[in-house]
């Protein structure tokens, strides 16, 4: 059945995913474009699929496997869309809920608000061997459109756990696992550091940076030192310098904690 009305009880449940409080009550969100798509039907996340009547001619009908297929109207399509240009292929997934992790390599995450810097921080965690994410109070939804845009279905590829930071770093204290938080003021170059080493990392909110309470449970505070005339850097991509530094060129073999 094809689907024309805005009207259409499936379509304000859908519009309601497009938003955080929606996104809570259903514990679901919805992902949009091809790449991500795909990226979520690789994962095994996908509870439904919806695709406009234009872009169904791209695809077979057994493009999507046994995966549900609801097709809309273009005006539809739109209206679901958080793109200029939608590509008219969206899915309905499921919310994952890690709690555990494993590994020696991790990012934690206080308070990040831009979705932008959120999901590429998680798509560097993830390009570069990260083993999971901790994400802390305070920072946008990890289910933002732009944040999944912004990640490129690296939520599917690493586990990523929402929690208190503070209770992490002791967890990661008692695994012997350093933390080291990002810090100006008080803290040291990142090159005191020795790399290839198990690691646990704090970046914090664009303005404010780490919050004290947390910076004060590290084993030690470093920055990237600047040469040039920029007073700083944005924290996605000084995250990006941070975990590569970090991680090395070494071959460590993760561990179960």
């Amino acid at each position: 059945m094809l689907i024309q009305s805005p009207k259409n009880e499936k379509v304000k449940q859908w519009k309601k995913l497009l938003t955080k409080k929606g996104r809570d009550q259903a514990n679901r969100y919805l992902v949009e474009g091809d790449h991500l798509v795909q990226e979520a039907l690789l994962a095994g996340a996908v509870e439904e699929l919806i695709i406009t009547e234009t872009s169904m001619t791209k695809y077979t009908e057994t493009s999507f496997g046994s995966v549900g297929i609801q097709m809309i109207s273009d005006p539809i399509g739109k209206i679901l869309s958080e793109t200029e240009t939608t590509q008219g292929i969206f899915a309905v997934c499921k919310k994952k809920i890690d709690t555990k992790v494993s590994g020696i390599r991790f990012l934690l995450i206080d308070a990040v608000q831009d979705p932008g810097n959120l999901g590429t921080m998680i798509r560097t965690a993830d390009a570069s061997g990260i083993d999971a994410v901790i994400i802390g109070k305070g920072s946008v939804d990890l289910y933002n459109p732009k944040v999944l845009r912004a990640a490129q279905g690296s939520h599917f590829h690493l586990p990523i756990v929402q929690g208190d930071l503070s209770e992490w770093i002791s967890h990661f204290q008692s695994e012997s696992i350093p933390v080291y938080g990002t810090s100006l003021q008080g803290g040291e170059s990142m090159y005191t550091l020795d790399p290839g080493k198990p690691f646990a990392l704090i970046v914090g909110n664009e303005g404010r940076g780490v919050h004290p309470s947390l910076l004060q449970q590290t084993a030690k505070n470093i920055f990237i030192p600047i040469f040039g005339k920029s007073e700083s850097l944005n924290v996605s991509v000084a995250t990006g310098i941070l975990l590569y530094y970090l991680r090395g060129n070494d071959s460590v073999v993760g561990k179960e904690i």
